[in-house]
Order: structure tokens, then sequence, then C-alpha cells
């Protein structure tokens, strides 16, 4: 039990108490209801790329190409702007309130966008849709991340950024039925498309309203009594699925005074001054493997007609290979974050996948390939690289205090996707004229994209932090925790 002395330091085993906790079922219910988020992204820019074409037709909205394309714009750009505000809000009012509001305004806002009668509307509604989803990257991690015992958070973080392309995957199953004009009128096939991720996230949105809030966020803002009350809570589903509940070790009590949440002022000093070497090595890691696959997997489809003459509706085959190996990725290889461990498996997995890169735009080059080969080693490539890019979001989630843990992840993810958004224009532009492909052009780009993966992966061997198996108080002390600390040492 917390208990407060006359200072208002409270000597709390939340932590510990958690962290200890063996896998069941109640942690499997946790990464499900939150992780479906991922899943949700990767449908929804699989089917919004998917429709594209489909909205030129005068039987839809009849929108220009360059109309389409801003309507993808205008969702990341939504993404970012939910990322950054909800990120904010979920530090200061908690996890589990902002996880219900984000998949909420998403599922509104989607399911409004499907009825959409003219662009202006259908923008309107993308922005919001991409605000929720952006929103749940931030609330999500945070809750998991506080929740999952510290020796399975490195394969677990993998594996929900992993799913994304589940989505993709799904998303891309379901435009063979859903745009054929020979099974669905064309004005309602895109219009159910976009009822896809509504539906799904209703029924993931019961689920997570049995969820708790994070013991660990409600013990920085001096809600004990709550955090011992929701900490009894997952002991009890846990013990309620069979599982033996190991005793608490006493020597992991930690001394805390509630810090609340901080200023933005703060907020700066800590990211800037305090923790630089986490900083950049966020950032490297974030923008690098965000330019990485905006550049490839904006341009894939384009590639592949170019250069190979595969058409568009063929393309979905070569798209669905890809995906598989993005989903297997952080899947197969998860579980090395936490046993060999974080710094060998992060730098290794961006470094490898920048070699291979460069390798296979070599051989693109040269002009050896076919669309199965370079599918094939794009498959391969992205197999590492997925896992790489995943645990982006896990560095990021795990070296910063919990007071701004959310926003550390928002901005990061803002940060990234604002430089990630110069890939498809760069490599768009390099493909060139698709009457007379060079692939000169495009291997430079190749080159240049392996390179910032390879840097990324040498900046983490330098600052990547020892992560594995520990947790998150002991690699980061919340303000709440150098709060005493500091008070101690006066």
């Amino acid at each position: 039990m917390a208990a407060t002395d006359t200072d208002g330091v409270v000597r709390t085993l939340v932590p510990a108490r958690l962290d200890r906790l063996p896998w069941s079922r109640f942690h499997t219910r946790l990464v499900v209801a939150l992780g479906v988020a991922w899943v949700l992204d990767g449908m929804e820019i699989t089917i919004a790329s998917a429709v594209g074409s489909v909205l030129q037709e005068r039987a839809t909205l009849g929108l220009s190409a360059v109309q389409v394309g801003f309507t993808a714009t205008v969702y990341l750009i939504g993404q970012v702007v939910g990322a950054l505000v909800f990120g904010r809000l979920s530090d200061r009012f908690g996890r589990r309130r902002l996880f219900i509001l984000t998949l909420a305004l998403y599922l509104i806002a989607n399911g409004i966008t499907a009825f959409s009668p003219n662009y202006a509307f259908l923008l309107v509604f993308r922005f919001f849709a991409g605000a929720g989803i952006g929103g749940e990257y931030a609330a999500i991690h945070s809750a998991i991340d506080e929740l999952i015992p510290s020796r399975f958070r490195g394969r677990v973080d993998l594996a929900v950024s992993g799913t994304y392309w589940l989505g993709a995957i799904i998303g891309t199953a379901s435009t063979y039925i859903l745009l054929n004009p020979d099974l669905l009128p064309v004005d309602l096939g895109w219009r159910a498309g976009l009822l896809i991720g509504p539906v799904l996230g209703a029924a993931i949105w019961v689920l997570r309203r049995h969820l708790p809030e994070s013991p660990r966020w409600l013990l920085m803002h001096g809600r004990h009594e709550e955090a011992e009350a929701a900490v009894a809570e997952v002991e009890r589903h846990v013990a309620g699925s069979g599982k033996e509940l190991p005793p608490v070790p006493e020597d992991k009590a930690l001394h805390m005074r509630p810090h609340g949440s901080p200023t933005y002022r703060e907020i700066i000093r800590v990211v800037v001054k305090e923790y630089p070497t986490r900083t950049i090595l966020g950032l490297t890691m974030m923008i690098s493997q965000s330019f990485l696959y905006n550049a490839i997997f904006f341009t894939y489809v384009l590639v592949l007609g170019t250069f190979y003459d595969v058409s568009a509706s063929d393309s979905s085959v070569y798209l669905l290979a890809f995906a598989v190996g993005n989903l297997a990725g952080p899947f197969v290889l998860g579980p090395l974050f936490d046993t060999i461990g974080r710094r060998p498996m992060i730098s290794g997995t961006y470094i490898v996948s920048g070699v291979l890169l460069a390798i296979t735009g070599w051989l693109f080059h040269l002009g050896v390939l076919n669309a199965f080969t370079q599918t094939l080693l794009w498959s391969v490539i992205f197999f590492v690289a997925s896992a790489a890019a995943s645990s982006g979001y896990l560095t990021v989630s795990e070296l910063f205090p919990l007071e701004i843990r959310a926003l550390a992840i928002a901005v990061f993810f803002s940060v990234a996707q604002g430089c990630g958004a110069l890939g498809p224009v760069i490599f768009g532009a390099l493909i060139g004229d698709q009457d007379d492909p060079d692939p000169t052009g495009l291997f430079y780009g190749y080159l240049f994209a392996a390179a910032l993966m390879v840097g990324a992966g040498l900046v983490a061997w330098r600052f990547a932090v020892k992560a594995e198996r520990r947790s998150l108080e002991d690699l980061t002390p919340s303000l709440s925790m150098r709060d005493v600390q500091a008070a101690e040492t006066r």
C-alpha cells in the first residue's frame, strides 16, 4: 500500500507490482484493445490510396488528381495536429480518457466521411479522422508501456506498431471486392470501404471502456488510492486467468511527491537540456524511418508501373507481399529487443536495412531485377526495417519522464511526419518521365535513404540506452521522483 508522510512524499510499490506480473489474458486484451489504432491507420492509408482513382470518376465526387493527393495531405496534417493536441491532454488528463476520446473522434469523423457529398465536406472530416488516429499514437503507447511488465515491453511495442501492416493487408484485400464495379456500384464501394474502420473500431471501443487508467499516471497526479485500486484490479484479472502472482519485491519501493502536469518551459528543459542525447537518438530514428517508408511506400505502385509495366490492378498482389514482410518483421525480431538488447538490435536493424536497400538500389540500377525479384528484395529489406521503425516509438516512449511521455511521443512523431512527407515528393521527381524512365535518379534516392538508415544505426550504437527488462522508473525517474531526490540533497 502507498504511504504518505507529512511532507507529501509517497512511498509506493505500484510500479513494482505491475512489472512483476506474469503475462495473462488481461495483457492480451489490453494489447488488442489499444493496438488496434495501428491496424486502423494501416487500413485508412491503404483504402484511401485505393479509392483515389475512383474519386476522380464523375459518378463519385469527380475530383482532380491534385485534389485526391491533397486529401491524403489533409489526413496527415490531421494526424500531426491530433498527436500534439491529444498528446498534451493525455499527459494532463490521463491515458484512459484520451484513448477513449481519440477512438471516438476517429469513429465519428470517418463514419461521416463515408457520406461526403462534396470535396470540402470530405476534407474537413478526413482531417478530424486523422486527428483521432494521431492522438491515438500518443495515448496508447503511453498506456501500453505503463501497464505491460517491463520484460515484455520491447516485443509488445514492436508488435503493436507492426500491426499497421495487418491493417494494410485487410485494406488491400477489401478493395478487391469494394472497388469492383461488377459487384458494387462505383459510388457505393468507396463509401463502404471508409466504413470498415469505424465498424472494427466500434467493437474495440466497447472493450476499451473496461480497461483501467494507468496506475503510474494516477500516482504522478496525487491519486494514490485510485492507483492502488487500479493495480489491485489488474492483479485480480491476472489471478483470475489462473496465473500465480509472484511476491512483490519490497526493495523496489519508490518515493515521490506528485508533480502534476509540467509547464511547457519544464518540458523544453527536460527534452533539450537534461536528455539531449536521447533527443538526438529519438529524432534520428524517427526521421530516417519516416523518410524511408514514405518514400518507398507512396511510390511503390508508380515504380512497378514505370519500370516493370505492372498495371495498377495487378500491383495489389505485390503490395500484399510487401505488407506481409513488414508485418512479420516486428513479430519475429521483437523478442530479441528484450533478450539480446535494445542497443545491438536497434543499431543492427537500422544498419542492415540500410545496407540491403543500397544493394537493392544498385541491382535496380543495373537493370537485373524484375517485378517479382524487386518485390522480394523490398520485402526482405522491410522485414528488417519494420522492426527498426517500430523501435523508434518504443525508444521515445520509454526514455522520457512519465509526466511528458505522451507529448514526447507526439512531438517526435510530428517532426518525423513533417520530414517524411518530403519522401514521396523527392522520389516522385526522381522517377521522372514515365515514357522514358531512367533508373539513375531513383538509384541515388535509394542511396540517400540507405545512408539515413545507416546513419541512424550508428547514432543508436552510440546513444541507445540499455533499456531491456528495466522498469520505466529505473530508466528515467519521473519528475515526481526527482522532486523528492532534489529535496533530499538540499
